[in-house]
């Protein structure tokens, strides 16, 4: 029964149908994609790739697979697409990249537009400050133009409306002092603006050194020097208008409270010339033998004379003007004159002479010392605006026999 059994076992194995046939490699797939391990229950001709055989040069069959593989030996050289101006300028190519140069850029732009911001601030306090010096100055010679035409026109002793328009024109001036020291300050701010400038200009074209830059960068860099160098031209064009309002500020301060001084003697006096409206410059004066003196010394240049220290020995005439028309002209000559006896003799003192003529009846006497003494007052008035102390010259009246026009004669002693 056993020996039965077996024999059933053994031809139940070798009668088992092909489909079942499992064939086993090493290999998962062939290089021509055909498996080499097949679970089915199919035929095997129905799961097997249909290959076509070839024949070789000596007529040998084989199939497509084997050809292929041996054709992958000759796979070079292999020719290429051609290459269009299309493929080249890929927009994919120029796609925004994150370099360090371009996070340099943003942080020196963000400096740049800081910078640019309070140049602009200053540029509108340099403005504000420019109308409000304009304004004080404008309130100053307002109230200096009033003091000066009513002087002109002759005035009191000490008017209370001229002190209180020179008090008017101190409280304009010293406030301009004030805005001086704020245009100062402004030159020491927009000097530290034109230090940041030129250290962002240093830093943008140190930028063009760093590796790892694109195209973009590059061109960004251009853009952020071209617009430093425009914000630099500008903080310096700032920086000489400061200077501008600066200098011109302090020239005419130092010279206005000099001014000042004058108008307060003026007003005190009643006269722009510092003598009282009452007591005209050559009414008080009186006679004087100068023209003696001079006739009697020594002329100049014939022996060694004593000289006083910045002042001549003996008196010297230095001018005479004859006013025989209406329309003398003396002022050039007169200025040169004065300043040359004062760069030779710079201690010397002045004495105007009114001299009229001595012949005729009374009231043609009368009348000729009075042009005299008008003469030369106009003279002195030159001399006191070419900035001649009025302390510094005498003044004397005469009358000479000889003469048949008045006349003004000028001496130093």
């Amino acid at each position: 029964m056993m020996i039965k059994e077996k024999n059933m076992i053994k031809k139940s194995i070798f009668t088992f149908p092909l489909s079942l046939v499992i064939a086993i490699s090493t290999q998962t797939f062939a290089q021509d994609g055909v498996p080499t391990l097949i679970v089915t229950n199919k035929p095997i001709a129905q799961v097997a790739p249909q290959t076509t055989p070839s024949k070789t040069a000596a007529g040998v069959e084989r199939s497509a697979s084997v050809e292929n593989r041996v054709d992958n030996l000759y796979s070079k050289p292999v020719r290429l697409p051609d290459i269009k101006a299309e493929s080249v300028l890929n927009p994919n190519y120029f796609a925004p990249v994150d370099t360090m140069t371009a996070q340099k850029i943003k942080d020196i732009q963000t400096e740049m537009y800081n910078l640019q911001g309070q140049v602009a601030d200053s540029a509108s306090q340099l403005q504000s400050l420019e109308t409000v010096g304009q304004d004080l100055a404008a309130n100053y010679y307002a109230a200096i133009a009033t003091i000066n035409t009513q002087l002109q026109s002759g005035t009191t002793p000490g008017n209370p409306r001229l002190k209180n328009r020179l008090v008017v024109a101190e409280d304009a001036l010293d406030t301009l002092s004030g805005n001086v020291a704020d245009l100062n300050k402004m030159a020491v701010q927009v000097a530290d603006l034109a230090s940041v400038s030129n250290f962002l200009q240093q830093e943008s074209r140190a930028a063009y050194g760093l590796s790892g830059s694109v195209e973009e960068d590059h061109v960004q860099l251009a853009q952020l020097e071209d617009s430093l160098a425009n914000t630099a031209t500008a903080i310096e064009r700032l920086l000489n208008n400061v200077n501008d309002n600066i200098t011109r500020a302090a020239a005419y301060m130092s010279s206005e409270r000099s001014n000042l001084r004058t108008l307060a003697l003026a007003i005190s006096n009643g006269d722009l010339y510092g003598t009282s409206l009452s007591n005209r410059p050559f009414s008080m004066a009186q006679g004087t033998d100068i023209l003696e003196q001079v006739r009697y010394s020594m002329p100049i240049g014939q022996t060694q004379q004593r000289r006083v220290v910045g002042k001549p020995a003996t008196p010297r005439p230095l001018m005479k003007i004859r006013f025989d028309r209406s329309d003398v002209e003396y002022s050039q000559a007169l200025y040169m004159s004065v300043n040359d006896a004062i760069k030779q003799y710079p201690n010397t003192q002045f004495e105007l002479v009114a001299v009229s003529p001595g012949m005729g009846n009374p009231a043609k006497l009368a009348i000729e010392s009075t042009r005299a003494r008008r003469n030369a007052e106009k003279v002195l008035r030159n001399m006191v605006q070419m900035g001649i102390d009025t302390n510094r010259v005498k003044l004397a009246n005469l009358t000479e026999d000889n003469i048949q026009y008045n006349e003004v004669h000028l001496y130093i002693r």
